[in-house]
């Protein structure tokens, strides 16, 4: 059974879903920053999102390779976009 810690700031929480949402974050890079299983995701995702946009999450996490390291290409072994800046809280700097 999943638990989620209940100390993580809405800031935190913000930026698990965000990465949670992205197709190039595994599920790794999520449990290393945050320490959540792909289960404590899944879990806080349900109960963070609308049922809707939590189905349609699911269903997109499901056929996206890149979001489970056993899935990934051998080519990938970053947790970011190489064009991504530096992340401050919960804001990503856009490409100039």
């Amino acid at each position: 059974m999943a638990t989620i810690k209940p100390t993580f700031t809405q800031q935190e929480t913000d930026r698990i879903i965000e990465m949670a949402w992205e197709d190039r974050t595994p599920f790794d890079a999520i449990k290393f920053q945050f320490g959540l299983s792909e289960a404590d995701v899944k879990a806080l995702m349900k109960r963070e999102l609308k049922f809707s946009s939590y189905c349609l999450w699911r269903k997109r996490v499901e056929a996206c390779s890149t979001k489970h390291a056993k899935k990934r290409s051998d080519d990938i072994a970053r947790f970011k976009c190489s064009r991504q800046r530096h992340i401050t809280l919960n804001k990503i700097s856009k490409r100039k």
